[in-house]
C-alpha cells in the first residue's frame, strides 16, 4: 500500500484549478517522467523544473537598453495612440519616457479600457519585457509586466522559464505547478545527515522552493546545491530499488554449479584458436561465480567482436556438466540464428544438443523442442523472448544468458528469474558503456569487461567523406567487388518520408542495381523474417557482394569476409550506433575499411562525432564522449526499455554523487533490509515519490 501521506501528490493532474482534459494533455508533454500509458499526477509538476530565468533586476534606463534584452524599467506614461478607428491592423501604442530617452509599448488587438486602467497618463509604472529597435528608436511590444510604482514590489524579480509546448501557456503551467508544490506534504527526511553535511545540502522541500521560486539565476545551475539535492534523491531511490532487485534475485539462493571440466575441454579443443587474456578472466570470473551457492548477477561488457559468444558458451558447458540447462536470448530472430549458427557445431563435438525457439518455429517443430526442454534432452537453447513466455517448461534451467541487455529492464530480469529454479543470470553487451551508467542501469550485477580483440582481427580505417564525392565513391565500391570484396551499405531509413530527405534503404538499392546488377542484396527491418534471412544468406555465401540496409544490422550479424561499410548520412547516427555498424566489418584476417558519408554543412556535434570515430576503436573511449555528447537517455537505446531515463539528475554533471548513492543504498539494506526503521521507512516514501514502487513490492514478496 502506498502510505497515505502521498495521495496528494498520486492524484491526477485535473485535480489542479484550471486543469481540465484538454489542459492535461499538454502538461503531459512537457513532464519528465516516462508516463508510459498513465496519466500525468500532480507529483509529476513538481520535478518539472525550468530551464532557464528571466532576471528583471536588471534596470539599464530605456537608452541603455540592448536589443532583445528583457529589462525592467521605471517610466512616465506621456499619452495613448490608439489605432484609427475600424482598422485593427494598426497596433496601440503608450508613449512613455524617463531620464534617458522615449519608449513606445505596442499592443496588438487590445482594449482601450484596459490600457487606459492600467497605464494613466502622467502616472510613474514599471514595466518589463523584451527590447526592440525600429529604426533607431525604442519599442516593448506586450510587455509582460505592467505595475503602478506603489505596486513594483508584487513583480516577480528572478521569473523561472518552464519547458512548453505548442498551445500551453507560460501562465498555465505556472500555476499548476505552484498548486502542485502547495500539495507537497511535511515528510521525514530520508538522506543520512552526514552526507546532508557533507555536501550543504538544503532539505527536499526547501531545493523545490528553491528551484521553482529562484532569488538568483545561480539557483537553477545543474551545480547549485538544490539541483543537486533532488538528483541526489532520484539516484538514492534507483540504487536502492536496483539492490532490493539484487537482494531479492539473491535471496532465491541458486546452487552451486561444478563441472568436472570434461565439457568445457571439448569446446576448447574444438575451437580453431585459443582465447585471450580478457577471456580467459572473464571466465575465470564466471566460474567462480557459479560455484558459489548465491546466484550469480554478472554484466559480461565486450566491444563488437570481442568473443563474447565464447566465453558464454564455455559458461553454458559449466553449466551443463553439472547437470543443468542453459538458455541463450538475444534480442533480435536474425541475433538468435546467428548465435545458434556459431554455437551449435561447437556444442555438438562437445556432446550438448543445441536448439533454438522464436516466434517462428510453428506446429510439430515447436512442438519438440517444448518436449526436449521439458525433459531434458537439450542442453542449451537460443531463442528472443519466446524463452521465458508461460508456455515454456524447462526440466532444470540453471543459467539464463541475456544478450544486449540495455533492451532488457529490470522487470525482464526478474521475469527470468521465475523460470527454472531462480538461474544464475549473465548478461552481455557489446554497446560499452560507461562506467557511470553501468551503476544506474546495472548497480545490480558484478561486471567483467572483455578489452581486446580476438588474435587475427584487422584494426579498421575509417575515413569520412562528403555526399558531392559520391559517384567517386560508387566508382571504388565498383573495383572492390570485382577484386571479390564484400561490401555493407546503411541507410538510416527504410523507404523515402515526407518530412525528412534522406536516402532511403529502398531508394539506394534501386539506384545502384544498375551499378551492380545481381551481386546486390536488400535487407531492412519490415521484411519478413524468412526474407531477412534469405537476403542474409545470399550475402553470407557470396551470391550478393553489397548489401544494402538499415541499422538491423547494428547488432551481431558476423559475415567474416565482409570488409567494406558505408554509413550514408552517418551525421545523422549517435556515436555508440555508429561504433557497432562499424563492428560489422574487421571480423576476418583481412583489413578492412568504414566509409562515413556525410552531407554539409554538419553542426558541431556532428563534426565531433565523426571525428571521434576517425580517431579511435576504443569502444569505451566511444562511450565516453557520447555520454558527453548525448546525455545518459539516449545512449542506452530508449527510455522505455526499463533503461534509466532520469527526471531530474544529470549525468554530466552529477556523476559524482552517483557512487555516494549507491555506497548510501547498499549500507542501508545492510543495517535495514526490509526498510523498517524511522529512515527506511522515509526511503518507502523516495522509492514511491520517483516511480520505483515495483522495489517495494519487492519488499512485501520477500
Amino acid at each position: 500500500m502506498r502510505p497515505p501521506l502521498l495521495d496528494p501528490l498520486f492524484a491526477p493532474i485535473t485535480s489542479l484549478d484550471g486543469v481540465g482534459p484538454k489542459v492535461a494533455k499538454l502538461i503531459e508533454n512537457v513532464v519528465p517522467a516516462d508516463l508510459g500509458d498513465r496519466a500525468a499526477r500532480v507529483g509529476d509538476l513538481i520535478f518539472t523544473l525550468p530551464h532557464s530565468v528571466i532576471d528583471r533586476r536588471h534596470r539599464p534606463g530605456i537608452a541603455h537598453a540592448a536589443e532583445g534584452a528583457i529589462v525592467t524599467l521605471e517610466v512616465r506614461v506621456d499619452r495613448h495612440q490608439p489605432p484609427p478607428r475600424g482598422n485593427r491592423s494598426v497596433p496601440y501604442r503608450v508613449y512613455v519616457h524617463d531620464d534617458t530617452g522615449e519608449l513606445a509599448l505596442t499592443f496588438f488587438h487590445a482594449h482601450a479600457a484596459y490600457l487606459e486602467k492600467s497605464l494613466p497618463e502622467g502616472e510613474w509604472v514599471v514595466v518589463s519585457g523584451r527590447m526592440e529597435w525600429f529604426n533607431g528608436r525604442p519599442s516593448m511590444v506586450h510587455p509582460d509586466h505592467i505595475a503602478r510604482l506603489e505596486d513594483a514590489a508584487s513583480l516577480p524579480l528572478v521569473e523561472p522559464v518552464y519547458p512548453l509546448t505548442a498551445g500551453l501557456s507560460a501562465k498555465i503551467l505556472r500555476r499548476a505547478i505552484g498548486q502542485a508544490l502547495a500539495r507537497v506534504p511535511a515528510m521525514p527526511e530520508w538522506m543520512d545527515p552526514s552526507i546532508a553535511r557533507r555536501h550543504t545540502f538544503p532539505s527536499f522541500a526547501q531545493a523545490l522552493q528553491r528551484l521553482h521560486n529562484p532569488a538568483d539565476p545561480l539557483d537553477l545551475s545543474a551545480e547549485g546545491v538544490a539541483w543537486r539535492r533532488l538528483a541526489y534523491d532520484e539516484f538514492l531511490a534507483g540504487q536502492v530499488s536496483l539492490a532490493l532487485v539484487r537482494a531479492n534475485t539473491r535471496r532465491l539462493s541458486g546452487r552451486p554449479l561444478t563441472g568436472d571440466g570434461r565439457i568445457e575441454d571439448a569446446v576448447r579443443r574444438a575451437l580453431p584458436y585459443s582465447l585471450t587474456a580478457s577471456q580467459e578472466q572473464a571466465l575465470a570470473e564466471i566460474n567462480a561465480d557459479l560455484a558459489e551457492p548465491e546466484r550469480m548477477l554478472r554484466l559480461l561488457q565486450g566491444d563488437v567482436g570481442s568473443g563474447k559468444t565464447v566465453v558464454a558458451l564455455l559458461a553454458a558447458a559449466r553449466a551443463v556438466e553439472a547437470g543443468g540447462q542453459a538458455a541463450l536470448m538475444a534480442p533480435t530472430e536474425i541475433l538468435a540464428r546467428q548465435h545458434l549458427a556459431t554455437i551449435a557445431p561447437l556444442a555438438e563435438r562437445a556432446g550438448m544438443r543445441a536448439a533454438i525457439l522464436t516466434g517462428r518455429e510453428k506446429g510439430r517443430e515447436r512442438a519438440e523442442v517444448l518436449e526436449g526442454l521439458a525433459s531434458g534432452a537439450i542442453h542449451l537453447v537460443v531463442g528472443t523472448h519466446a524463452l521465458f513466455q508461460e508456455a515454456v517448461a524447462y526440466r532444470d534451467l540453471v543459467l539464463a544468458i541475456v544478450d544486449e541487455q540495455h533492451r532488457f529492464g529490470v522487470h525482464q530480469r526478474l521475469a527470468i528469474t521465475a523460470k527454472g529454479n531462480a538461474p544464475d543470470m549473465l548478461v552481455m553487451t557489446a554497446t560499452p558503456i560507461p562506467r557511470t551508467l553501468v551503476l544506474t542501469a546495472f548497480g545490480d550485477m558484478d561486471v567483467s569487461r572483455l578489452t581486446e580483440k580476438p588474435a587475427g582481427r584487422q584494426p579498421i580505417k575509417t575515413v569520412t567523406l562528403p555526399l558531392e564525392r559520391f559517384d567517386e565513391l560508387v566508382d571504388r565500391m565498383h573495383k572492390a567487388v570485382s577484386e571479390g570484396q564484400k561490401i555493407y551499405w546503411i541507410c538510416p531509413l527504410v523507404e523515402e518520408s515526407e518530412e525528412i530527405k534522406l536516402m532511403s534503404a529502398e531508394d539506394r538499392f534501386n539506384s545502384l542495381k544498375p551499378v551492380f546488377g545481381s551481386a546486390i542484396g536488400l535487407v531492412h527491418g519490415r521484411m519478413k523474417g524468412a526474407e531477412k534471412d534469405e537476403a542474409m544468406r545470399a550475402f553470407k555465401s557470396g551470391e550478393t557482394r553489397v548489401l544494402i540496409a538499415t541499422t538491423v544490422i547494428e547488432v551481431g550479424v558476423d559475415v567474416p569476409d565482409a570488409t567494406i561499410i558505408v554509413i550514408e548520412h552517418a551525421e545523422r547516427f549517435g556515436l555508440a550506433q555508429l561504433h557497432q555498424l562499424r563492428g560489422r566489418v574487421g571480423r576476418g584476417d583481412r583489413a578492412s575499411t568504414c566509409v562515413l558519408l556525410f552531407k554539409d554543412p554538419l553542426g558541431e556535434t556532428a563534426k565531433r562525432r565523426l571525428s571521434v570515430m576517425r580517431d579511435t576503436e576504443d569502444g569505451f573511449v566511444i562511450a565516453e564522449e557520447d555520454l558527453k555528447l548525448r546525455g545518459e537517455g539516449e545512449l542506452l537505446g530508449t527510455r522505455q526499455s526499463g533503461t534509466p531515463g532520469f527526471q531530474v539528475a544529470r549525468i554530466e554533471s552529477h556523476a559524482d554523487l552517483l557512487e555516494v548513492a549507491r555506497d548510501d543504498a547498499r549500507l542501508l539494506l545492510t543495517r535495514d533490509p526490509d526498510l523498517q526503521d524511522e529512515r527506511g521507512q522515509a526511503v518507502r516514501l523516495l522509492l514511491y515519490l520517483f516511480g520505483r514502487d515495483e522495489a517495494v513490492r519487492l519488499l512485501r514478496a520477500g
